[in-house]
């Protein structure tokens, strides 16, 4: 897994990486600078002209590397340096020294607003005011400046984060550069990934600048984003002489009148990663779909023609899922009640079976540990209670996962996963084509199918969410983002899942 680090351990890793490497703090600037540089000058290398904005601090310092560098390739370069932002660092002096003894760059000391000019229409902005070591939002010139940045129509290119966005607190997105690109160093920052920070990062891209692998790793705690590696630990191809019995008996408690679609694209999904045998337990009006729209599953049917009404839940299945389609009617209520009361093995609980518990919280009470939740952000609020900002849902999210024993899988365009011992793991794979409907019973049938081949509640939940993100992607690249639905998910989930075995 890959470390999302604080601000804090990004500094603890850099003092490690000085003291094990033998060099100085502004040898690892220049290596910075250098990266930023050279994706610049291949990402435009038609471009002739750049300005420049820079505090001074390092972050203002990986800026005049940057500025060196793009001159000693020819380039129109202007830096302007930022008053206020930033209390001056050693590095970044010696790097200003550096630069001013290179005439071929233009240096404007910025120290009034009138001093702030538009820049020229064909420059591309390169900013560095900030960085991630902020810890207040700007104010005074140098908010003037970047509200002034945020009123170009010029390319903007931030150096490590936006300037402004702050590394763990929610920033006023009118306080904050809003970049096209951000190239960030070693490891992404935790912003990245909210919608209401992300879309101020433009396309954010990692530059390997060599800090000290071991230190990554003693420097890291509890926030990872899952890879392809990972699921390569717990998923394996399959013996030859395998058989059904093998691959587990899910039982799947979904569907109710209008909303039978639901049961069947979880059943589906469940089926398609893997699972050897899948039951649904649905209202009496889901059966005719089913058996027509999945006949590889059993059905179950509740003497109920339009809900569940009915508990039955025996022993022997390896894992029960509730909760697509099922309404939320008092009835339905009560089986979802039983189940938690009376079923110990492996659960996972979507949709409905969420909305019902978040009316009857003292249920939380029966969950046997592992359970595996798979809320979208409002039945996570209904679920968990309200929070100002996407940091302190993230920290509710860690806590409600503590509480109960439970695997809470918040699901978005980047989704985080709780586990019970306050590790976060955010997922990266997926697309905004998936954002439609049944895409989040195509996940509860994944995850229910993995559980039922015996993978951990957290190898399941890390699975299913990553597999569930590449058979989107790649309904992606076969028909584009516009018009994919949910049953073209289910279609690409063995793909997926052979496209991370060994070949």
């Amino acid at each position: 897994m890959i470390p999302v680090l604080t601000p804090e351990q990004i500094r603890k890793l850099d003092q490690l990486t000085i003291e094990r490497q033998h060099i100085r703090f502004i040898d690892l600037m220049e290596r910075a600078g250098s990266k930023a540089a050279d994706w610049i000058l291949q990402k435009f290398p038609e471009q002739k002209k750049f300005s420049i904005y820079c505090g001074f601090g390092n972050n203002g310092g990986d800026g005049l590397v940057i500025a060196r560098l793009l001159a000693d390739h020819s380039k129109n370069v202007t830096v302007y340096l930022v008053e206020g932002a930033g209390k001056e660092t050693d590095a970044f002096r010696e790097n200003l020294e550096r630069l001013v003894q290179q005439v071929k760059v233009q240096i404007i000391t910025l120290a009034t607003k009138e001093q702030i000019e538009i820049p020229p229409g064909e420059s591309i902005i390169i900013e560095a005011i900030f960085g991630n070591g902020i810890n207040r939002e700007p104010d005074h010139l140098p908010l003037e400046v970047i509200q002034t940045l945020n009123n170009c129509n010029n390319t903007v290119v931030s150096i490590d984060v936006p300037g402004g966005l702050l590394p763990e607190s929610l920033t006023s997105a009118n306080k904050c550069i809003h970049a096209d690109y951000t190239l960030c160093f070693q490891v992404p920052r935790l912003p990245f990934f909210f919608p209401e920070t992300g879309n101020l990062c433009g396309g954010w891209e990692i530059l390997d600048i060599e800090l000290d692998q071991a230190g990554i790793t003693e420097v890291s705690e509890k926030l990872f984003i899952s890879e392809k590696a990972d699921l390569q630990h717990w998923i394996k191809p399959r013996n030859k002489f395998s058989y059904k019995n093998n691959f587990g008996h899910a039982l799947l408690l979904a569907g109710s009148s209008g909303k039978c679609g639901a049961a069947i694209l979880a059943a589906k999904a469940c089926m398609k990663s893997g699972a050897g045998l899948v039951t649904v337990r649905a209202a009496q009006c889901c059966i005719n779909p089913l058996q027509s729209a999945l006949p590889e599953a059993m059905v179950l049917p509740d003497e109920s023609a339009s809900m569940l009404e009915v508990p039955v839940f025996p022993l022997d299945y390896s894992v029960v899922a509730a909760g697509p389609g099922i309404g939320i009617s008092k009835e339905t209520g009560n089986v979802i009640k039983r189940l938690l009361q009376d079923f110990k093995g492996q659960l996972v609980l979507d949709a409905d079976a969420l909305n019902l518990l978040s009316e009857n919280k003292t249920w939380l009470s029966f969950l046997p540990p592992g359970t595996i939740f798979t809320p979208h952000i409002g039945e996570f609020r209904r679920l968990a209670g309200d929070y100002k900002d996407p940091f302190q849902r993230l920290q509710a999210q860690r806590e409600f996962s503590r509480i109960h024993h439970c695997y809470l899988i918040l699901k978005g365009r980047y989704t985080f996963i709780a586990c019970p011992d306050g590790t976060i793991i955010i997922n990266t794979t997926g697309n905004a084509g998936m954002a439609t409907a049944g895409a989040g019973d195509v996940l509860t049938g994944i995850i229910t199918g993995l559980c039922a081949q015996e993978l951990s509640p957290l190898a399941a939940a890390v699975s299913g969410v990553y597999l569930h993100g590449l058979a989107g992607d790649r309904c992606k690249e076969m028909q584009g983002e516009q018009g994919i639905i949910a049953g073209d998910i289910i279609d690409q989930v063995p793909h997926a899942i052979t496209s991370i075995l060994p070949s």
